[in-house]
């Protein structure tokens, strides 16, 4: 047996507190040829087995993962492989699993690697497959002195047949496209492996929730998808209207249920205003799925975008509600590129588009009064999503991302904005890891902080 050396603790991994290091190496002589084995993080790290295992003359080298996704890692990994191909002189198989692991997705994306670092077969991204590919790898040397705390494990194996192998190129990805498999991915296996037999959300004809019951839909089958229109007096009939069009378009079950009668009764009984009063249809929102959700069996989707999770801009147990949140790790401008691939995807396969165009179109509102638009409260989503980006991925502060040309005082209000949102943040669902820091394991902050020296009982935006 071998037991993993480097036991990664940072970002999304916890495996110091769980795991006990391993300090012994793997060799496996099979039909006469040795292989190394090093798991996932020993070969990211060029001490250790790597060290050990680098002078002594291998055949090739295995190399199991449980390796994450996030948008651009093959830039990274690809590399690395093509490295440690080269630096031992052998042929590194990197063998990567496939699926959904609470809010990590496993991507695939397996590879053989020859001494020279080229790239001799590849898997498919998000999909299981079996790689085939003939190599000629030198025989053992049984005078080859082992490495030092190095097993040696002959296996016995069967004469193997010959066959011819037909290889089929993989067919060409986008960046969207991947991004969109992370995403159906995350959503189906969480769904399934929770044996939820169905999911059930709130659409507003708004582009999140279009994109996220098409994400559904992809993952599951618009016959596993609930839909739930509850317009309030604030709703418009275009947004009435293009949900409709949505579910139709997806084929999914579909269902109008009017929120005015419940947030009268809560207005009568309390005599709300302001932002408590436009919150409170929010939290009916959150009742009625909640409600059917428990009723039905479904599992409630909550359709939130990185974009508001960062500057705290949704209703805590209103539109917040749910179990998991397919685009939580998504900003919003790329809610709206994923949006038009998947239309323009549609139509090259001859299909429907899913998402109706006029969600992607007009201007994004929480219709919690007359006229609201989200421009009201936030900049525009292509300057906060990029000082998003800068202040949470890239992890720069307020003087350097200022540095780069923002405006101090915007820049000020949104590192704010994110530091206050912490606790709400922190009661949220789970949903798919796409980026290299995403809000939850990636970024452990505390909710009190000398940071969010803020008046709390100022009214902002969505609490």
């Amino acid at each position: 047996s071998y037991a993993k050396h480097h036991l990664p603790n940072y970002a999304v991994f916890d495996e110091f507190r769980t795991f006990v290091p391993g300090d012994t190496g793997l060799i496996l002589r099979v039909g006469g040829v040795d292989l190394g084995v090093v798991i996932c993080e020993d070969l990211w790290r060029s001490d250790g087995p790597v060290a050990s295992l680098t002078p002594y003359p291998l055949g090739a080298l295995l190399v199991p993962n449980a390796s994450p996704f996030e948008r651009d890692k093959d830039t990274v990994r690809e590399p690395l492989v093509r490295t440690r191909a080269r630096e031992m002189n052998t042929t590194v198989c990197y063998v990567n699993i496939v699926g959904g692991q609470d809010d990590l997705v496993f991507d695939g994306d397996s590879m053989i690697i020859d001494p020279s670092g080229t790239r001799l077969a590849s898997g498919p991204r998000f999909h299981e497959s079996l790689i085939l590919c003939d190599l000629e790898l030198d025989a053992c040397d049984p005078h080859a002195a082992l490495p030092e705390h190095t097993d040696l494990v002959t296996l016995e194996v069967r004469e193997p047949g010959t066959q011819a192998l037909t290889v089929t190129p993989l067919p060409p990805t986008n960046d969207l496209e991947i991004l969109w498999d992370a995403l159906v991915t995350g959503t189906r296996d969480y769904v399934d492996k929770n044996r939820f037999p169905s999911v059930i959300l709130g659409l507003s004809g708004g582009i999140d929730s279009a994109v996220c019951a098409a994400i559904a839909a992809d993952a599951l089958g618009g016959d596993r998808v609930y839909g739930v229109s509850m317009p309030s007096v604030h709703s418009s009939g275009h947004s009435q209207d293009d949900a409709g069009v949505l579910a139709r378009n997806i084929g999914l079950h579909y269902r109008t249920e009017p929120i005015a009668e419940l947030v009268a009764a809560f207005d009568n009984q309390l005599g709300l205003t302001g932002l408590a009063a436009e919150n409170v249809q929010a939290r009916a929102r959150g009742v009625v799925l909640m409600a059917l959700s428990n009723q039905e069996g479904h599992l409630v989707l909550t359709t939130g975008n990185k974009s508001e999770l960062a500057v705290g801009y949704s209703t805590i147990y209103g539109d917040s509600v749910g179990g998991f949140a397919p685009i939580k790790d998504v900003p919003k401008t790329l809610v709206w590129e994923l949006a038009r691939w998947r239309n323009a995807h549609a139509l090259a396969h001859g299909e429907t588009p899913p998402i109706p165009q006029e969600s992607i179109d007009k201007p994004p509102s929480a219709e919690l009064r007359p006229d609201q638009s989200d421009q009201d409260s936030l900049p525009e989503y292509d300057l906060l999503d990029e000082i998003v980006d800068l202040l949470v991925v890239q992890g720069l502060d307020l003087p350097q991302i200022v540095a780069q040309g923002f405006d101090e005082e915007l820049v000020s209000e949104i590192v704010g904005l994110v530091a206050r949102a912490e606790w709400k943040r922190r009661q949220g669902a789970i949903g798919p890891r796409i980026s290299s820091v995403a809000f939850g394991r990636d970024r452990r902050l505390p909710i009190t902080s000398s940071l969010t020296t803020f008046d709390r009982g100022a009214q902002h935006p969505g609490e």
